[in-house]
């Protein structure tokens, strides 16, 4: 295939947007060490993913998943770590901060908590 236009893929997917996305995800497998479906020659990545997709060689099913998956992982906590959370810079937003990480560790949170948490985090704020 000498050239790749949109009309060569989007039959194959629902959008452009979606063609962009499925693409940079395949870009990001390419550049993780993936094997190419196509002949790479002297192509960017992003070019040879293009290609893929026009090709059907990929399963474009499993190429969504991927891409819905890698912004599903969550980030987790080191040892030395505390919290995620970027801290307030006010005292008494960093305060309530506190109490809500240390409530919401201790044990689960359930409807009842939650709104007792938020009706109290309404009064501070109202002050």
């Amino acid at each position: 295939m000498a050239r790749t236009t949109n009309s060569d893929t989007l039959p194959l997917v629902e959008s452009r947007y979606e063609l962009g996305m499925l693409a940079s995800q395949r870009v990001r497998d390419l550049n993780g060490g993936a094997e190419p479906a196509v002949e790479k020659g002297h192509d960017k990545m992003t070019v040879v993913s293009l290609r893929e997709i026009a090709s059907k060689k990929l399963n474009i099913n499993n190429l969504r998943h991927e891409f819905v998956q890698s912004y599903k992982e969550a980030p987790v906590l080191s040892d030395n770590d505390i919290s995620l959370e970027v801290k307030a810079e006010d005292p008494l937003l960093r305060e309530i901060d506190a109490e809500l990480e240390n409530m919401l560790s201790a044990d689960p949170i359930t409807e009842e908590k939650a709104e007792k948490i938020s009706e109290e985090v309404s009064e501070v704020v109202a002050e």
